[in-house]
């Protein structure tokens, strides 16, 4: 399998849940507020021998042309979007769904080729809970669209090599994924398991909706990971996007 990370840059983000640019160059990351977390946002393209995988889709944000970032980093990684035949989504945080549909029509998908894979109940906890952590009208396209299937199972697989489990520790609804060909096995825990330091130490988040849950799920699958050899990708890793044992 081939992994490319697609960063998007690195943020800060308080209680206000705004996700404010950080240039690690020129920026204090003390004068912003207190509580402030340094987070990079990174979506992951994994090809196998039959994908083109996606996995979270990132803010959303468009340049100066305004072509959208996610779209612009596939074509700097040498891939169309349109080839993009999966996209894989944890949860609908704004900072991991943003990327989902068109900057300037949110009725039309973002990846023509593809089919979307997200948890039924988690778009319609979205929509009731909204603003700040969703953006709903960014959601807007993933319903009534025969791009997009809406798993009911808690866990279960996609193809012959992925699969998906709801963990709930992060968001009511979350779900990470195992993407398995050739004796790798590539592990994306969204939010779950964001960062390097959080898999190696005990760190029990407020933000997360089960802390301790979070925490406990860290621990074993750094343990399994270890043992089996898995390929890590952190989404909000400033320094470590992927990690091999």
């Amino acid at each position: 399998m081939h992994i490319i990370p697609l960063s998007e840059g690195t943020f800060t983000i308080d209680k206000t849940k705004l996700f404010i640019p950080f240039n690690e160059d020129s920026d204090n990351l003390q004068a912003r507020p207190v509580g402030s977390l340094l987070v990079e946002v990174q979506p992951f393209v994994v090809i196998t021998s039959n994908d083109i995988l996606l996995l979270d889709a990132g803010l959303g944000f468009s340049d100066k042309d305004k072509r959208m970032q996610v779209h612009k980093n596939l074509g700097d990684a040498g891939i169309n979007p349109s080839d993009v035949t999966k996209i894989l989504l944890t949860h609908l945080h704004k900072d991991h769904a943003g990327g989902i549909a068109e900057s300037g029509d949110h009725s039309k998908l973002n990846f023509p080729g593809a089919t979307y894979y997200l948890q039924e109940q988690e778009l319609n906890f979205a929509f009731k809970k909204g603003f700040p952590s969703f953006i709903t009208e960014e959601l807007i396209a993933l319903k009534n669209s025969k791009q997009v299937v809406l798993l009911s199972e808690n866990s279960g697989t996609i193809g012959r090599n992925i699969h998906y489990q709801v963990t709930g520790a992060h968001s009511p609804y979350h779900q990470v994924f195992w993407i398995k060909e050739n004796n790798e096995t590539v592990f994306f825990g969204g939010d779950e398991a964001p960062q390097l330091m959080q898999m190696k130490h005990r760190f029990k988040a407020k933000y997360d909706f089960d802390g301790k849950k979070a925490m406990e799920l860290r621990k074993e699958w750094w343990k399994k990971g270890e043992k089996d050899k898995w390929i890590f990708l952190f989404y909000h890793d400033v320094k470590n996007p992927v990690w091999k044992f």
